[in-house]
């Protein structure tokens, strides 16, 4: 609460003029670039807004100063965006300033404007994670090597070089050569100390060329030294940006080599940026030069894009799920779904267009049910939050966390927090439901005895059955039986059953359960009590096994054993109802045979 308290007290207070508008700038600079803290999400937009309007008030390159000023704390990645959306002078100095980790760098440059993540460049301090993400991003200098010392014939032997910027290479082409001008430090390919003949300075990969014969003496020599040395400087950048180094330095034929630059894997997705007009104006540096300038806001029957990003655009609205055919390369060929959302400038909410990534389109499907499996498990995570809230505030007053709190009001928040953990007991099995019959979820793998599973719990269960003078007449294989299933995913199954048979069973009832092995898997086949013996669907929501203390789950017998039976299809196996009848059929564990060791062999033996 420290932090939200000298932010309050920075923005109780008004500037009057000028200076005290650039030291009430300091002050929220200083608060505002802290470590993300919690606090009052309000007081924290209030201080931006203050800055926007201090803003007005202090000259652009006064703020970049201060800004860039050495005094106060930048270590906050929502300032930092902030600013690497103002005005270059100021995001610049923002940038050069900053100071964040790796992982926060990561999560910052992608969302940074273009513009901004060029400012990164200049700095020799970032995270080795920062430095990966921006080359993913495309984000590179325009940089030449410096030139090799004349002692160093082969370009190959020095692996690293310090830059030199374009605008040197005017100086170095036009700069005049004399006698005078020659120093011991200076190679002998700029600068000539007299004339005299010199090896000319060829690549690594070609034969040497013949010396020069001597040149006649002149005042000046000419500058072909110079120009020669740029040439040798652009020649060893290329050769130092390319994929590998070439097998030979032999004249290539017009476009030979775009194979190599042309995607060699399918193409999955991309992520692209377009311009106010909805041309393609940016996507990702292997996929830019094939979609580079694909209009997005025509509509075009049987061409290049869909209608309803056609509309979309025209009404700036975002995009979701849209599908769009391309036509072109083969990497961009066919069917794709977008996903967008349009860009709009912060001062004056001008439009500049949309951004947004390409994804194959799947084989169509009817994913209906998939669709509401989603909504279902959304539908789930928006109710957690309230009942994991009761739940904290019950455990918090039966604890009494907060100071003594009268018995009576701890017997009811124990209750109440018992309560919360049924329902998101609950929740947790609507959401492996879910999961489990759209494909989403696959069942632990392992080694598990279900015949050793069945025989446990049915023996536990005969203890509750008892006082309701009912029994499970149960008959059970004595072989194991071994599955691919982890232990606890088995035990599951097995009491989800079982629990659920128990706890439907009336007084005086006995139910016939019998395991057995069959082949290559093991069947468990149950009689239906009567109350689910009558119900034309066992497996419907509504059946419920009526007022046993023993509970299969919240939401009663028939969603009990719907989740078993596609936890039983997860696992390779089936439950199904025939007549009176449960069976459930799962497939047992292949056994493998023992290899005969070497030190048995015949001929080993023999020796």
């Amino acid at each position: 609460m420290h932090f939200d308290d000298r932010l309050a007290t920075v923005l109780r207070h008004r500037a009057a003029g000028e200076r005290a508008a650039k030291t009430q700038f300091r002050q929220l600079l200083d608060l505002l670039g802290e470590r993300p803290q919690g606090g009052d999400p309000a007081l924290k937009a209030a201080a931006y807004l203050r800055l926007i309007a201090l803003a007005k008030v202090i000259p652009t390159d006064e703020r970049a100063g201060i800004v860039g000023e050495n005094g106060w704390r930048f270590r906050n990645p929502e300032l930092v965006r902030w600013f690497g959306e103002a005005h270059p002078a100021i995001a610049g100095a923002a940038l050069y300033r900053a100071q964040l980790t790796d992982e926060e760098w990561a999560a910052l440059i992608p969302r940074l404007p273009i513009r901004a993540r060029g400012f990164l460049r200049h700095r020799r301090d970032l995270p080795i994670g920062a430095v990966r993400v921006l080359d993913r991003l495309g984000v590179s200098d325009r940089a030449l090597p410096l030139p090799r010392p004349a002692s160093q014939p082969n370009p190959a032997a020095q692996e690293t070089r310090d830059p030199i910027d374009l605008d040197e290479l005017e100086p170095l082409v036009l700069r005049p050569a004399n006698e005078n001008a020659a120093t011991a430090d200076e190679p002998d390919d700029l600068v000539e100390a007299e004339p005299q003949p010199a090896p000319v300075p060829v690549a690594e990969d070609t034969a040497p060329a013949p010396a020069p014969a001597p040149a006649p003496e002149a005042e000046t020599p000419p500058k072909s030294d110079g120009i020669r040395a740029l040439v040798e400087r652009i020649e060893t950048f290329r050769k130092a940006r390319a994929p590998g180094e070439q097998g030979v330095n032999a004249p290539t034929l017009p476009m030979a080599g775009l194979e190599e630059t042309a995607p060699r894997k399918p193409l999955d997705g991309f992520s692209f940026g377009t311009g106010s007009e909805g041309r393609i104006d940016w996507a990702e540096p292997e996929i830019a030069p094939l979609v580079f300038g694909i209009d997005l806001s025509q509509r075009r029957a049987g061409g290049q894009v869909g209608e309803d990003f056609a509309t979309a655009f025209v009404n700036r609205q975002p995009v979701r799920d849209v599908p769009i055919s391309l036509r072109g390369a083969d990497a961009i060929e066919g069917d794709w779904i977008v996903d967008a959302a349009p860009r709009f400038t912060r001062g004056d909410g001008r439009f500049y267009g949309y951004v947004g990534r390409f994804r194959r389109a799947l084989a169509p499907v009817d994913n209906r049910a998939q669709r509401s499996a989603d909504r279902l498990r959304q539908l789930l995570h928006e109710l957690r939050t309230p009942v994991n809230a009761m739940q904290g505030y019950a455990e918090v007053i039966q604890q009494q966390v907060f100071g003594p709190t009268p018995h009576e009001y701890r017997a009811l928040a124990a209750t109440i927090a018992g309560d919360s953990a049924r329902i998101l007991a609950g929740f947790d099995e609507l959401d492996r439901l879910a999961r489990l019959e759209t494909g989403e979820l696959d069942l632990e793998a392992g080694e598990s005895d279900f015949a050793a599973i069945v025989r446990a719990q049915v023996r536990q269960l005969q203890t509750v059955l008892g006082p309701r003078v009912a029994r499970f007449d149960a008959e059970i294989t004595e072989a194991p039986a071994p599955m691919a299933l982890a232990q606890n995913e088995a035990e599951m199954l097995g009491w989800r059953i079982l629990a659920t048979l128990a706890g439907a069973t009336g007084a005086g009832e006995n139910v016939a359960l019998a395991l057995a092995l069959d082949g290559d898997q093991v069947a468990l086949r149950a009689q239906l009590p009567t109350k689910l013996a009558e119900t034309e669907d066992v497996f419907a929501s509504d059946v419920r096994s009526g007022g046993s203390t023993l509970s299969s789950g919240i939401f009663g017998a028939g969603f009990s054993l719907r989740l078993a039976r596609a936890e039983a299809r997860a696992a390779g196996g089936e439950l199904v109802r025939e007549d009176g009848v449960l069976i459930l059929a799962l497939p047992l564990l292949t056994g493998v045979d023992a290899l005969p060791s070497p030190a048995d062999a015949p001929d080993r033996a023999a020796g």
